[in-house]
């Protein structure tokens, strides 16, 4: 197991590198949950894990990678960020799956529980986040 450390510098958040595997988001899970509860979001918990999941298993599925980088973070006093990095640069699409499709719904779940969501290209690859709001929210 990694161990879950706070980012040195910069925004609160925690990170990890994880094998880019189906069972990953489990570990993921965990991570987003234990950053959520640390900064007594505790509300934003079922978002979070469902937009951690569904970012891990594109990573699985689409970039062919050994590993990923899972990142929860506070880019702003009211929002939280949920990112998974990976060494692709294959871009992300929404599919618009039939009603008989067991999978392609990923990103239309993403983007029906965040309040945004985008992918920053780096010259390794890229980050596909995902961001929730913490003010306003039951």
């Amino acid at each position: 197991m990694i161990a879950t450390r706070p980012n040195a510098i910069g925004s609160p958040g925690y990170s990890e590198t994880l094998p880019c595997e189906a069972k990953s988001a489990g570990q993921a899970r965990l991570l987003v949950s234990a950053a959520l509860i640390t900064w007594q979001l505790s509300h934003l918990i079922d978002d979070g894990q469902l937009i951690v999941s569904e970012l891990v298993a594109n990573a699985v599925q689409h970039s062919r990678c050994h590993q990923v980088r899972v990142s929860v973070d506070r880019p702003t006093g009211g929002r939280v960020r949920v990112a998974v990095s990976d060494k692709s640069r294959s871009k992300p699409a929404m599919a618009t799956p039939s009603v008989e499709a067991e999978a392609g719904r990923g990103l239309l779940l993403v983007g029906s529980v965040a309040d945004d969501w985008g992918v920053d290209y780096r010259g390794w690859g890229k980050v596909v986040w995902a961001e929730l709001r913490t003010e306003g929210s039951a």
